[in-house]
């Protein structure tokens, strides 16, 4: 009997529903426990119980807090899970508003996928950890978290087992990050589990993308329209934002009101001013200067429903930052109904869109979409800047992986549409010559 299995039970030829789990040295250990977003059936998929016994689990760690992710958490609690979670002290304050703004998307339905008791039972179990401790599971395998260089807070979570390491990427991060610290190397990496979203992709706009955000201000300013910015709440509402006070600041774009229109973005944010250490080296220095880096004098955050209401009395040119990232749900719905038809107007994409959701749709500049069971038509300009995304694409990914190469012995591909993940599979198959495999979802692996 092999001492180590590997079961992927999410993630696998798809974006979302991270949840790996690993049997080693008599405990069975959980990376990650997200929640599946952007399919046609994913309401269904994280109501289904999950495919092994909930409290047989001992330990959960997590790569970072975003809620594919984190997002079945509270679900694991409901069904027996009483164990401890790892993740970074970011990752572990990042979890609760994340949990309590899911609750607002649930379908009803006969079963409820967890409530508040649930969110404040699993937060009960949290251990922080910070980078490089490591901590023992048991004999022979003890495990640390390390910079990925993705979000605040976010891991690469390191395993030693019995003396061969184990690497799950969680997201690696698109290099160099505006917040962030660079990704730390692991080249002892024997057994590699890593992401794919952008596995078959380059990004196109890293260098250019604060002047291209730069443009879309200014051109909205010229064409006195509104500056749609559907972000996620965690990461790139913060870039953003730290962006434009930049430019604001040195006068590089008009002084034109600019609203946060999202209760989570907003409580996100505050916990981002909380942990300036972990940001890159300039960041920190100038933080240290001037402690306010998400707030300017033409900023608001529209916490209430009454305030995010009077944004629409607001006389363009304005800026409109409002969840969720992928137009799936949130603010930004009300504001693409009452924008999108306007042709002075700019819809901005700065990051993933998920296949079937509303945000690819406009992406792939459909001349209609409804929205709130409504036809909109769609007359505003829509732009992308790739530069944003918080994921490594095929080049970086290929890089984080050669730098293992010497001690790889395999690589499991993960959180990737299968076009991207199959893609780099075999890549890294082809390039580096080293064992790959995009798993599908319940496949089991003695290692």
């Amino acid at each position: 009997m092999s001492n180590v299995v590997l079961t992927f039970y999410g993630g696998a030829r798809e974006v979302t529903g991270s949840c790996y789990l690993l049997e080693a040295a008599g405990k069975k250990i959980l990376i990650d426990c997200g929640m599946f977003q952007g399919c046609e059936d994913c309401d269904v998929r994280n109501h289904l119980p999950f495919a092994f016994p909930a409290k047989d689990v001992d330990v959960v760690i997590l790569t970072h807090g975003h809620v594919d992710h984190i997002g079945r958490l509270p679900k694991l609690f409901r069904e027996g899970f009483r164990g401890v979670v790892y993740a970074t002290p970011p990752t572990c304050d990042l979890v609760e508003p994340l949990l309590e703004d899911s609750l607002s998307f649930f379908k009803p339905g006969p079963t409820e996928l967890y409530n508040r008791a649930d969110i404040q039972g699993v937060l009960g179990n949290f251990m922080p950890l910070e980078y490089e401790k490591e901590i023992e599971l048991a004999r022979g395998c003890s495990f640390k978290l390390l910079h990925s260089g993705h979000i605040l807070g976010s891991a690469f979570v390191r395993l030693n087992i019995n003396g061969k390491i184990f690497v799950f990427s969680g997201d690696v991060g698109n290099m160099p990050s505006i917040l962030m610290p660079p990704r730390v190397s692991i080249p002892e990496t024997n057994v590699l589990i890593v992401e794919s979203a952008y596995g078959n992709r380059l990004h196109k706009h890293v260098q250019d993308r604060g002047l291209m955000l730069e443009r879309a201000i200014e051109d909205v300013v010229a064409r006195r329209g509104t500056l749609m910015l559907p972000v996620f709440a965690t990461e790139r509402t913060q870039e953003i934002l730290y962006e434009i006070n930049e430019m604001m600041e040195f006068k590089r774009v008009p002084a034109i009101p600019v609203f946060v229109d999202s209760p989570l973005a907003i409580k996100i944010t505050e916990i981002f001013s909380r942990y300036t250490d972990y940001y890159r080296d300039e960041v920190r220095a100038l933080a240290k200067k001037h402690p306010h880096l998400f707030q300017f004098k033409n900023l608001k955050f529209t916490a209430s429903v009454e305030e995010s209401k009077a944004i629409n009395d607001v006389p363009p040119p304005k800026v409109i930052l409002a969840g969720s990232g992928m137009s799936s749900g949130g603010r930004i719905l009300h504001h693409e109904k009452r924008y999108l038809p306007d042709p002075n107007s700019i819809l901005l994409v700065t990051g993933y869109q998920a296949a079937g959701s509303l945000g690819r749709r406009l992406l792939d500049k459909k001349p209609e979409v409804y929205i709130y069971g409504e036809p909109v038509a769609v007359r505003a300009e829509t732009r992308v800047i790739d530069g944003y995304s918080a994921h490594a694409d095929e080049a970086e990914l290929l890089t984080y992986v050669d730098e293992m190469r010497d001690n790889l012995e395999r690589v499991f591909v993960v959180q990737g549409e299968p076009d991207a993940a199959l893609a780099l599979q075999q890549t890294i198959r082809d390039r580096l010559g080293i064992p790959a495999v995009a798993p599908v979802y319940g496949e089991r692996f003695e290692l």
